[in-house]
């Protein structure tokens, strides 16, 4: 269970500041926390960013940029030496809520997988990149909104395969300019795509078809983790549930839009962020009433 309280008096703003430049999905999802559980999920969202631009930093060489997230990794279970701001803020997270280091350390491995490994053969080995670098950041995030069942370790799973599999649907183009290919190379062999075809954009009959069956994993998966959600934990689970509408309503948008990925990313307006903050709001009001 994780219904231990915050007890620091105040959070540096090195996380929130981040967190602000970002100006993810994410900020919106943790404006139905309380203070100091947004501070310090803002915290770790920094966390996360910070990793994940250092595997991503074309400057360096991939030898420095494994150094850099061994640096993390070492620091995370051993303790910094010499923290700067948000490393100080990141160790005291395993402090205030019950979570385990290692899953820390394990989503810092996730990220330096992509250091080495820029295909994934089949859809197990693609499951097994996103437990790391999805999954642990919602069973990470569920002990700092606090919970009852534990049951919704399974949730944060299910949600996480759901969000990181969409991700890899919208960025397919992007990531593909990157020299990384998620979709599994199975899947493009089956559907007869080849990488050439996403290098170049090729909106044809083969990859329409060939992200159908992408999308209806994805969706599958969000499907999954709102049956998984526990009753009693639905008030503390908002951000997450809202996180979940959001990338739901892109895979959604993606789909209707056939798949045309190879054009600007397909996202949501702030409008309808807002819309889905104030329902999502006025649930979190009718749940404690």
């Amino acid at each position: 269970m994780s219904e231990k309280k915050p007890s620091r008096a105040a959070a540096p703003p090195v996380g929130r500041e981040i967190a602000r430049r970002a100006k993810s999905n994410l900020a919106f999802a943790l404006s139905t926390l309380p203070r100091q559980r947004k501070e310090d999920m803002m915290t770790f969202y920094a966390f996360c960013r910070v990793i994940d631009d250092i595997a991503d930093e074309p400057v360096d060489t991939v030898a420095e940029r494994q150094r850099a997230l061994d640096g993390w990794k070492h620091g995370i279970l051993h303790g910094f030496e010499e923290p700067d701001d948000l490393q100080a803020e990141v160790a005291e997270l395993p402090k205030t809520y019950p979570i385990d280091p290692t899953l820390l350390a394990e989503i810092v491995n996730g990220v330096a997988s992509d250091l080495v490994t820029t295909r994934y053969r089949t859809y197990e080995d693609l499951l097994a990149y996103c437990y790391k670098v999805a999954c642990v950041v919602g069973l990470v995030s569920i002990e700092i909104f606090g919970y009852k069942n534990p049951a919704c370790k399974e949730y944060a799973v299910a949600l996480g395969y759901a969000l990181q599999l969409t991700n890899i649907i919208r960025d397919v183009a992007e990531d593909a300019r990157n020299g990384r290919i998620y979709l599994p190379q199975e899947d493009l062999e089956r559907f007869g795509v080849n990488e050439v075809d996403l290098l170049e954009g090729r909106h044809t009959p083969e990859f329409e078809a060939l992200m159908q069956f992408q999308h209806d994993r994805a969706r599958a998966f969000f499907t999954q983790a709102a049956s998984l959600l526990p009753k009693e934990d639905r008030r503390h689970m908002l951000a997450a549930e809202m996180m979940g509408q959001m990338y739901g309503e892109i895979l959604e948008k993606i789909r209707q839009r056939h798949f045309h990925v190879f054009g600007p990313r397909i996202g949501l307006s702030k409008l309808r962020k807002i819309a889905i903050l104030g329902a999502y709001t006025a649930k979190g009001l009718l749940r404690t009433s």
